[in-house]
């Protein structure tokens, strides 16, 4: 039996992609998934939506000029074949390692990432905005949005499909069904009537009708015009869409290149206005482990290929997320008014262990977390506690929402921010560098930050007692450090902190989980000399005045450190100390926060050693106040690639 050459080796861009006959492609995607997926086992990542876009790239390659051609995929988490075929397949082993491949689209990785996207829902966006730039240059290249069905829960999505079907933009959006929340089922029949549609010969026509139409008079031309959108959307659906301005083609199997080549031809040699394929595709495809599971391998760590068994690195500490999760559990248990919102991560949040419990008290109300913090403070005009518990980095889309909604109405929405601080392989799209600074500047906010899993359980039960507005804990991303847990948490008294060491010299005041790092830099001080205190603020607002004067007016030094922003905790500690007048004196104030860049993805402790907020960087920062010479401890990170 013949050995059939493997095609990918010749792909070094889609320009060779290109040059293949049309029957190679089959192939071509075969070795794709293959290659895909023995480089995430090594690497982990995102890889069930990849597989299930693996056609539909090649297709795409295959059919447009890329990168003239502009290919934007929303979120990214499905582009690891894209880059395989654009010139990267030789560090693609390198995902979300430090100084390797992003995991997401990124500009500046490659020509052929137009847009970079690690939030949902931006693609139609950016290519109208792509495809008004081109026709203002008198331009006639392609701009392909690809954009899943969980992305179009959001509104962002749905505005700019409005706004693109009242300008009558070339533009062409590709919806990639994979969970089939939308589409019927697909097949012959629906391939064909797809061709059809989508074909110059149904268009013309189509188009020399709606012409003659024209000269009927005004209620005859609307009869005529609806009786053929309603008859083309009664046997392809779409007629959403089509009220949006698109007009609508589908829905494909996504997976059946002899129905997407046709129909990408034909659309891209069509000049009608926006158009929106309807692609249905199986997350996982292909790879029988995703397959199987409830998630098709979403998001996997380092796995065997044959078995599909994914690598855990060993831990006698729980998550936050599940110390999260398992708190708020106990805190519903006594009390029926507790629910839980979440914006399409109830997984990501713990919150579908809470949705176990609570089934009728949870409330996943899509990628839309702006509706999310609204829809929480309309439950808390009526009485009940919701807890939104939303990534950090996510709750940014809201920001609007959280300010007049819910703080100037100054309801008790209960915010539980995830992935506080930097998130290592995820980089800085996903890095919970900037709610200390932007929660914390809001009047009725107040703001808690975990030093650990235990001050995490602790915190939960304050939020939960805390009726007097708004107020907010943020945690980080990974496993606790292993301290003792308690069976209940405690309410904490609202803005004050707590000593952990008491010393003569250098006060350390820590907000959040660099407590550990905090201790360390304390011993190594004691060592050199330098008797030295060590506080948890415990809150970013308010905060403890009389803690931060006692150690102002006690010490020589006076340190904050905090996995956050330049205008965070550091600042409100700084405004309070000018206000009173503690800096007219002695005393040397010094705030480590994050660096002023994006950093790069890479391990979590190498990104907080390159921002200067481990134990070295601290008694570095210390030794500096004091005027003890020592070698210089670098604090501005690897910056991200504008």
């Amino acid at each position: 039996m013949a050995i059939s050459t493997p095609l990918l080796d010749t792909i070094h861009t889609p320009a060779d992609l290109r040059e293949l006959d049309q029957t190679q492609l089959r192939q071509v995607a075969d070795e794709l998934r293959l290659e895909t997926i023995d480089a995430v086992s090594v690497t982990g990542g995102h890889l069930g939506a990849g597989l299930g876009v693996v056609e539909l790239t090649v297709a795409l390659h295959h059919v447009f000029n890329t990168p003239d051609d502009r290919l934007i995929w929303d979120v990214g988490h499905q582009a690891y074949p894209h880059k395989i075929l654009t010139g990267r397949r030789d560090r693609i082993r390198t995902l979300r390692m430090g100084g390797g491949l992003s995991g997401f689209t990124k500009r500046a990785e490659s020509d052929y990432d137009p847009f970079g996207a690690a939030h949902s829902s931006t693609s139609i966006s950016a290519g109208l905005g792509m495809a008004v730039a081109r026709d203002l240059s008198g331009g006639n290249n392609h701009v392909i949005a690809v954009i899943g069905d969980g992305a179009m829960s959001a509104g962002m999505a749905y505005e700019a499909m409005n706004n693109a079907g009242a300008m009558h933009s070339r533009l062409i959006v590709i919806l990639n069904d994979n969970d089939m929340s939308i589409a019927p089922p697909v097949g012959a029949m629906s391939a064909y009537l797809a061709r059809l549609v989508s074909g110059k010969t149904y268009r013309s026509l189509r188009e020399t009708m709606k012409q003659l139409a024209q000269r009927l008079p005004k209620f005859f031309y609307d009869k005529a015009r609806k009786t053929e959108e309603f008859g083309r959307g009664f046997w392809t659906g779409g007629t959403l869409f089509e009220e949006l301005g698109f007009y609508y083609v589908g829905p494909i199997d996504g997976h059946n290149l002899d129905h997407l080549l046709p129909v990408l031809r034909n659309v891209r040699d069509s000049d009608t206005g926006p158009v929106l394929i309807h692609v249905v595709t199986q997350k996982g495809k292909g790879y029988a482990p995703a397959e199987a599971s409830a998630d098709k391998y979403h998001g996997v760590q380092k796995f065997d290929v044959i078995t599909g068994k994914q690598a855990k690195a060993p831990s006698n500490a729980p998550s936050y997320t599940k110390v999260f999760a398992q708190s708020l559990i106990r805190q519903a248990e006594a009390d029926e008014k507790i629910v839980a919102v979440t914006a399409a991560m109830p997984s990501g949040t713990g919150l579908d262990l809470f949705g176990e419990a609570f089934p009728k008290r949870i409330f996943d109300v899509g990628i839309a977390e702006q509706h999310a913090v609204t829809f929480a403070a309309g439950l808390a005009t009526e009485g009940y506690k919701p807890f939104c518990a939303i990534y950090s980095t996510f709750l940014q889309r809201a920001y609007d929402q959280v300010v007049h909604d819910v703080a100037i109405q100054n309801l008790p929405v209960r915010f539980a921010l995830d992935r506080a601080g930097l998130v290592g392989a995820d980089g800085p799209t996903h890095a919970g560098a900037f709610d200390v600074a932007y929660l914390a500047c809001i009047p009725n906010m107040v703001v808690m930050a975990a030093a650990d899993e235990a001050e995490l359980v602790h915190m939960v039960a304050t939020a939960a007692a805390h009726d007097a507005g708004p107020i907010a804990f943020r945690y980080p991303r990974g496993d606790g450090v292993g301290v003792e847990m308690p069976e209940r948490g405690e309410v904490l008294e609202i803005g004050k902190g707590r000593m952990i060491r008491d010393g003569s010299q250098i006060a350390i005041l820590s907000l959040g989980t660099r407590l550990g790092e905090a201790l360390k830099a304390a011993e190594e001080l004691e060592k050199q000399g330098l008797s030295t205190s060590v506080a948890d603020a415990r809150f970013a607002k308010p905060i403890d005045t009389d803690l931060i004067r006692r150690l102002a007016t006690s010490h020589a030094v006076l340190v904050t450190v905090e996995e956050g922003s330049i205008g965070g905790f550091g600042a409100q500690v700084a405004q309070f100390l000018t206000d009173e007048g503690l800096l007219d004196g002695a005393l040397r104030f010094r705030s480590l926060v994050l660096p002023d860049c994006y950093q790069d993805h890479d391990s979590p402790a190498k990104m907080y050693a390159d921002a200067g907020l481990d134990a070295k960087g601290i008694v570095a920062k210390v030794r500096d106040a004091v005027g003890i010479d020592a070698p210089a401890a670098k604090s501005t990170g690897h910056a991200a690639s504008a």
